[in-house]
């Protein structure tokens, strides 16, 4: 395995993580500082970057008066952050155990605490990232293993996973994210989740027109 599909991987691995936390739960102060403090990590928040209220408010009050009152808006209360309200055509929510995406995980034995993690259905946003976070593990376990088979197997099973469902809704929902967003923090989130996943999902679809890219 050479260095930069590893750090390629590493980094898929830690944005799928990112995205994951971000749009699943309300920031907290230290999560805030370490995005802050890191460059890299910054240079994907641009606007919030050069925010004003960023200096007129400590972190605290920041994220008190007006960051986690803009999560709430966003993936609480006015828009609904779960695939099937996107993809069915009465915009009904499946709570129960008939949601396919539970359906996926239960196969796949990814365990996903509704209550702990504060959502409602198992095919909300953030659950369905943490997903593809799990899977960009094991696929860079397998290819340090040099299980080149598997690792290609499970790189298919992220495409797949990524066309049939977080391609088909999530954009779309992110979009309405921007459009409603009412800090700089979030609009930027929905931005760079957007170019993210079409940007990965680019690159999942050129792996996979060789089966065995990984044999090479």
């Amino acid at each position: 395995m050479n260095n930069d599909l590893k750090q390629q991987q590493i980094a898929r691995i830690n944005i799928y993580a990112l995205l994951s936390r971000l749009l699943m739960s309300e920031l907290d102060e230290g999560l805030l500082k370490s995005i802050e403090e890191d460059e890299n990590m910054l240079t994907f928040f641009p606007t919030y970057k050069d925010w004003k209220r960023r200096e007129e408010f400590d972190k605290k009050d920041l994220i008190e008066q007006f960051l986690n009152v803009d999560f709430t808006n966003l993936f609480l209360l006015h828009l609904i952050p779960y695939e099937s309200f996107y993809m069915r055509e009465d915009q009904m929510m499946e709570t129960g155990g008939d949601n396919p995406i539970q359906a996926i995980f239960n196969a796949f034995e990814f365990n996903v605490e509704l209550d702990k993690a504060r959502v409602m259905a198992a095919d909300h946003i953030g659950i369905e990232l943490e997903f593809m976070y799990e899977l960009c593990k094991a696929e860079l376990k397998a290819l340090e293993d040099n299980e080149l088979k598997i690792a290609t197997e499970i790189a298919q099973l992220q495409y797949g996973f990524m066309r049939d469902h977080i391609v088909e809704w999530a954009p779309m929902y992110l979009m309405n994210v921007k459009s409603e967003a009412g800090t700089a923090f979030y609009y930027d989130l929905a931005n760079f989740a957007i170019e993210f996943i079409l940007d990965d999902f680019e690159y999942l679809s050129e792996l996979n027109l060789s089966e065995y890219k990984y044999q090479i």
